[in-house]
């Protein structure tokens, strides 16, 4: 059995309390690691595009603000 089947394992055989506490810290760690990667992307210029995409809508009066921004 692999590392991660016996962790799997393990997982499954939680009280309904552990799991969700195990859940919670999966989760954060997931969001960390996601912000990580945004940030490395942002600082390598692989998002620049979207700037120079709103920018382009913004000059074309297309652009659409999202629900709760206030603005059209």
């Amino acid at each position: 059995m692999s590392k991660i089947d016996e962790l799997k394992a393990e997982i499954e055989s939680l009280p309904s309390h552990e799991f969700a506490e195990i859940f919670r810290w999966l989760s954060e760690k997931d969001w960390e690691r996601w912000d990580k990667e945004i940030e490395a992307d942002s600082q390598a210029g692989r998002l620049d595009f979207l700037v120079r995409e709103a920018r382009e809508e913004k000059a074309k009066g297309t652009l659409i603000r999202p629900c709760g921004t206030g603005g059209t």
